[in-house]
Parts: structure tokens; C-alpha cells; sequence
């Protein structure tokens, strides 16, 4: 099997929720390419999934070792690290994901870092400053309803949420976050 078919089977079985043969597979592609970045960065998902931080934390390293100038990896990894609670590395890897492009994903998990570090106020901020940057971006709308509903801040809540489902009328956990609040 060419090693596209294989890490496409990886991926899939990932999806799935079939961690031993995902994790197999990541395996066969370090063996079949070992200077891609793939078959660590899907060992590294695996292990997030099982939630075995520090392993992703390793397979995440090898991964950026062969390029490092894959946004995910360092995302995937300062996620890892502040599952961790290793908040400084957590930060580092956010902002070097956002220096590389961006990443819409990075600025999410750095107001997830910003709330843990205890900086509330900041996170609303920063995120409403994404909303603004990039109103198209759903994710921002779900993540600022989930903040407001745990501040209880219901109304404000589901005023965000409403705005996702606009957007993404198909989701089904904003589906479900307004049909509680019903």
C-alpha cells in the first residue's frame, strides 16, 4: 500500500476511534518514510486521543525535528503541554504556530491558555478581537458562547451560539448547547 493510502487509513481509523491500528499504522509510516513528518504527527493525534500527553509531546518533537514550519504540530504540542499544566511551553508553541500562519486554531487554544493563566478578562478580549479580525471563523463564535455560559452568562451565551448556528446551521453541539437553553 502507497504510503498516501496508508496514512489516509490512519487517519480515518483515528476518526473512528480504532487507536491500536491507528497508532500501527503511524508506526508503519515512520518505517516506510522515516524523514516525514506524518506517521509522528499521527502517532502524536493517537496519543491525544488516549490522553498520554507526554507521548504525544514526543512524537510531536521528532515531527518538528524533520519541519519546522508545520503550524499543527506546535498547536498540537502546546495543547499537550497545557493538558500538562506546563503553561510557559504551552504559550511558546501558541505563538510560534501563530507567527507561521496564523493559525486559527493557535488563537483559539491561546485564550484556553489565557483562562487557565487566570487571565479571564484578557481571553474575552483577545477573542473578541478574533471575532472582529475574522467574523467568518465559527469556531470563535462557539468557543466565546461556551466562555459566556461558564461565566453564567446565559443570554450573552446564546446570542454567540445563535450567531454559529447561522453560520453552521448543521453543527450539532451548537444544535445541542441552544436546545438546552430552551
Amino acid at each position: 500500500m502507497k504510503f498516501e493510502d496508508q496514512l489516509e487509513e490512519g487517519l480515518a481509523l483515528l476518526h473512528e476511534g480504532d487507536y491500536d491500528h491507528a497508532l500501527d499504522i503511524s508506526h508503519q509510516l515512520q518505517s516506510m518514510e522515516p524523514e516525514s513528518v506524518e506517521g509522528y504527527h499521527l502517532e502524536a493525534m493517537v496519543m491525544q486521543k488516549l490522553n498520554q500527553w507526554e507521548k504525544s509531546i514526543n512524537a510531536l518533537e521528532k515531527a518538528i525535528e524533520k519541519d519546522e514550519e508545520k503550524s499543527g504540530l506546535y498547536n498540537l504540542r502546546g495543547f499537550a503541554n497545557m493538558q500538562l499544566e506546563n503553561l510557559d511551553l504551552a504559550i511558546e508553541d501558541f505563538d510560534k504556530a501563530i507567527d507561521l500562519d496564523d493559525s486559527p486554531a493557535a488563537h483559539r487554544n491561546k485564550v484556553l491558555y489565557m483562562i487557565m493563566d487566570d487571565q479571564g478578562n484578557e481571553a474575552i478580549t483577545y477573542l473578541l478581537d478574533r471575532i472582529k479580525q475574522n467574523p467568518k471563523d465559527v469556531e470563535n463564535w462557539i468557543l466565546m458562547g461556551d466562555i459566556m455560559q461558564r461565566a453564567g452568562q446565559e443570554a450573552k451565551a446564546k446570542t454567540y451560539y445563535e450567531q454559529a448556528s447561522k453560520m453552521d446551521p448543521e453543527n450539532e453541539y451548537v444544535k445541542n448547547q441552544l436546545a438546552e437553553m430552551q
